[in-house]
């Protein structure tokens, strides 16, 4: 059996470090973090809540990446002493030891380098996901749900807020739609390799006779607005109804109307929210959402690239970008990356990191080929 060289495996990990700091350019983050310091440190900041809210939200992100790299490279550091040390007194233990912990390096500086990969004009912001049930009736109902549920157990895992605006439940099971927010640096980027068609095939079972059916979603993500984007809407091209809030089964949520649902007469963008108590708080929560999605409309458009910021979304046969099959065979295969996982219950669950990673690393791969 061949001996494992760590003393390679560390200088690639080195070297992939050195190129990571570079993209990073840790010298202008170092005077970023300094210079926002300053302002933090200004007692009139808060004056301006938007303002301050930006510029502090800025600094602990930067502060996040530096102690992200700083921490990797100390590890880095640690490990190769670990290893010299361990060859050198013949000590197993300590080899084994140092070779787990080498794997666990060697995995977080990959998701760091998928990170530099996100460089796009808003893969920094949070994002808006919205999900919809397509062709396949209850079944696809019921799969909205459940990727309604993996993309918050994702959230869970790493330790990311959602604020949930809106959720349609179907009469017998599941959703018709949902719209949430994830409230973290780069959720954007890194989610927005999810739009698309997901497909899900299995025994149904809303199906008596227990046949297999395939049913369809669609997720859709686009990127929170700032204040600093220029958007602007005239109140005259807006339709404003109210109606009272519902949950599953039909069960009221509250006794007044105050669910909001905006329409933007001239594009035809829908956006409802219901999950405040007050009408002012759901309306305020829509309008965040409508400029979101207008804005994206609108780059798009600008660029001639709407696949890429929402994407024509069908949900239905020959559009599906991902199947997950629970029968006859477990699998969940991403068709553009060929990234598949034979646990798709883990992935359901949340485990969608492989996926995502792939999925920006061909997202990298598709633009640089353009």
């Amino acid at each position: 059996m061949a001996t494992r060289d760590y003393d390679s495996e560390i200088k690639q990990l080195q070297a992939t470090m050195v190129t990571i700091g570079k993209v990073l350019d840790l010298d202008d983050m170092r005077r970023e973090i300094a210079s926002l310091g300053e302002e933090v440190a200004d007692p009139n900041l808060w004056d301006d809540q938007a303002n301050a809210q930006r510029v502090t939200g800025r600094l602990s992100t930067l502060q996040g990446e530096m102690e992200r790299f700083t921490s990797l490279e100390g590890r880095l550091e640690d490990v190769q002493l670990m290893v010299e040390m361990a060859a050198e007194e013949g000590d197993e233990t300590a080899l084994a030891e140092s070779e787990a912990e080498l794997e666990r390096i060697s995995k977080s500086i990959e998701q760091l380098e998928v990170r530099t990969l996100l460089n796009g004009e808003y893969d920094a912001r949070e994002a808006i996901v919205s999900i919809r049930s397509g062709a396949g009736g209850v079944d696809a109902a019921d799969f909205a749900e459940q990727l309604m549920r993996m993309y918050t157990r994702w959230a869970e895992r790493n330790k990311y807020g959602v604020e949930v605006f809106d959720v349609s439940y179907a009469e017998e099971a599941g959703i018709k739609s949902a719209e949430f927010a994830v409230r973290a640096p780069y959720a954007y980027g890194t989610l927005s390799v999810e739009s698309g068609t997901h497909r899900l095939v299995r025994i149904s079972p809303f199906d008596n006779q227990g046949r297999r059916q395939t049913s369809f979603a669609a997720v859709e993500v686009i990127p929170q607005l700032e204040q600093t984007d220029d958007i602007e809407i005239d109140e005259n091209d807006i339709r404003v109804d109210v109606y009272r809030s519902g949950g599953p089964g039909g069960q009221s949520v509250n006794t007044t109307d105050s669910a909001v649902r905006l329409t933007h007469i001239p594009t035809g963008t829908v956006v409802q929210c219901q999950n405040e108590k007050s009408q002012l708080q759901n309306k305020a929560s829509a309008m965040v959402v409508l400029k979101a999605k207008l804005l994206a409309l609108k780059k798009a458009e600008e660029a001639a690239l709407k696949k890429d910021l929402k994407g024509d979304v069908q949900a239905s046969w020959g559009d599906q970008m991902r199947s997950y099959v629970l029968n006859p065979y477990q699998m969940v295969k991403d068709l553009r990356t060929e990234y598949e996982s034979g646990n798709p219950q883990a992935v359901l669950d949340g485990d969608i990191d492989g996926f995502l990673e792939a999925g920006i690393r061909w997202r990298r791969g598709a633009a640089l080929e353009d």
